[in-house]
């Protein structure tokens, strides 16, 4: 197949289902796919074996979970809009809303629908500014334990999401403490709580019995069906990004150029201003690997091959698979990675390929 595309690989996606689907049997929770990771429906099927739904950020996301991912589907957004509300309720079997405003505002539409409320603790394991939920001034949840609880009664369930990439069974533990503590008169009242995505349990080496006997003791004591939104944690490992080397320069580093761009297919490394992943990054020929596009720091990161890279050369860079996809875009024109499916018998489908109709019709 031609490059650059995302390979997604379901042997190596299983291996993360059937932790999710052991964490789901030995705790009791549920556990909802999180579409602003990963919102590649083809594999969608093959992951509603494991889990138990999908949860979104918006509309669309509402829209495609109702119709691609067979389970429940919850609706989240900051903010929903006059024009959106209804087909929003049409598309979910829950609704949670971010603010006490939104939920008066929509309160006479959504009558009768399961709602929920977003709830900031005020604590998070985000190392990035960007991405922490409990920043200062934070637009993301109400955080007044009183003044929830004077609306318990409006809504059935309430979602805490403040882990991010949180690898510490400990860490997780500790906030969830605090949250028992300072929401727990709200939280008896409540018979759903969703805890978000951004706990790691499915890396290596991480205590999922302990997890599971958390989440477990959680809704034991307040009575509640839990809900985890998994986003990378469901996919992490999954895919790779396939390219080819067009070109290779020398200006006081080995260059190679390749026919893909970080910032438009994997937009989520440069924000962050993190290397792509290259296996297995050994060798004596140590190589700048470049994008295509104009931005001077298209650049996939620095790394070490075995022999000197030139024009021909594939690379794969590795876990292409979370904040991927939903964020590639047509930053100059570079055409977008196609994406093929890897089955378990080994056999490679392409699922969808971009091409020159897709960028114009982007456009107007």
């Amino acid at each position: 197949m031609q490059t650059p595309y995302y390979l997604i690989d379901k042997s190596r996606l299983l291996p993360n289902l059937e932790k999710i689907a052991r964490l789901r049997a030995e705790s009791g929770a549920k556990c909802l796919l999180a579409l602003k990771c990963f919102a590649t429906w083809s594999v969608f099927d093959f992951m509603a074996e494991y889990m138990d739904g999908s949860t979104s950020s918006s509309l669309y996301e509402v829209r495609l979970g109702r119709e691609k991912f067979p389970g429940e589907t919850h609706a989240y957004s900051v903010a929903y809009a006059d024009h959106e509300i209804e087909q929003v309720l049409a598309c979910s079997d829950k609704i949670i809303f971010n603010s006490f405003s939104q939920l008066t505002r929509f309160s006479e539409v959504s009558k009768g629908h399961i709602r929920g409320l977003r709830v900031n603790p005020g604590v998070s394991t985000s190392g990035f500014d960007l991405a922490d939920p409990a920043r200062p001034f934070s637009r993301l949840g109400e955080h007044d334990p009183e003044a929830i609880d004077a609306i318990a009664d409006q809504i059935s369930g309430l979602m805490f999401h403040n882990n991010c990439e949180n690898d510490s069974f400990e860490r997780f533990d500790e906030m969830l403490t605090l949250i028992e503590a300072r929401f727990g008169t709200v939280l008896h009242k409540m018979e759903w709580v969703s805890l978000g995505g951004g706990i790691h349990f499915t890396g290596p080496d991480y205590p999922l019995e302990r997890l599971a006997a958390r989440l477990k003791a959680f809704a034991e004591r307040f009575g509640v069906q839990v809900y985890l939104e998994p986003g990378e944690a469901a996919i992490t490992g999954a895919a790779t990004l396939e390219v080819t080397v067009l070109d290779t320069m020398h200006n006081g580093k080995n260059l190679a150029i390749v026919d893909s761009s970080i910032e438009a297919h994997m937009l989520d490394l440069l924000i962050y201003r993190e290397p792509a992943k290259v296996s297995p990054n050994t060798g004596d020929e140590a190589w700048m690997v470049c994008g295509k596009s104009c931005l001077a720091g298209d650049i996939f990161g620095e790394f070490r091959f075995d022999a000197p890279l030139k024009p021909g050369d594939r690379l794969s860079f590795q876990d292409a698979a979370g904040y991927t996809m939903v964020k590639k875009n047509w930053f100059n024109g570079v055409k977008m990675p196609s994406i093929a499916i890897r089955e378990l018998d080994g056999t490679t489908r392409m699922v969808r390929d971009f091409d020159y109709d897709d960028f114009a019709a982007a456009l107007s």
